[in-house]
């Protein structure tokens, strides 16, 4: 069997926690922030854990990294 590989986009987007669940960055942090509130970007500082039907999909794309 080949070896199977791993989804250079989610690679850089997504880390794993030493438990196997899939850390990321919020989202709508990128550009256009003169447009957000302050609340917004108050509340995107930082990393978050993902819920377990998208932590599923981003498992998929990264099988060695568990």
């Amino acid at each position: 069997m080949p070896k199977m590989k791993t989804k250079s986009s989610a690679k850089k987007r997504f880390s794993m926690t030493a438990s196997g669940k899939v850390k990321s960055g919020p989202a709508g942090k990128r550009h256009g922030m003169i447009k957000r509130t302050t609340k917004f970007i108050r509340d995107a500082r930082g990393t978050m854990i993902l819920c377990e039907s998208d932590a599923k999909i981003v498992k998929k794309y990264m099988p060695y990294d568990r």
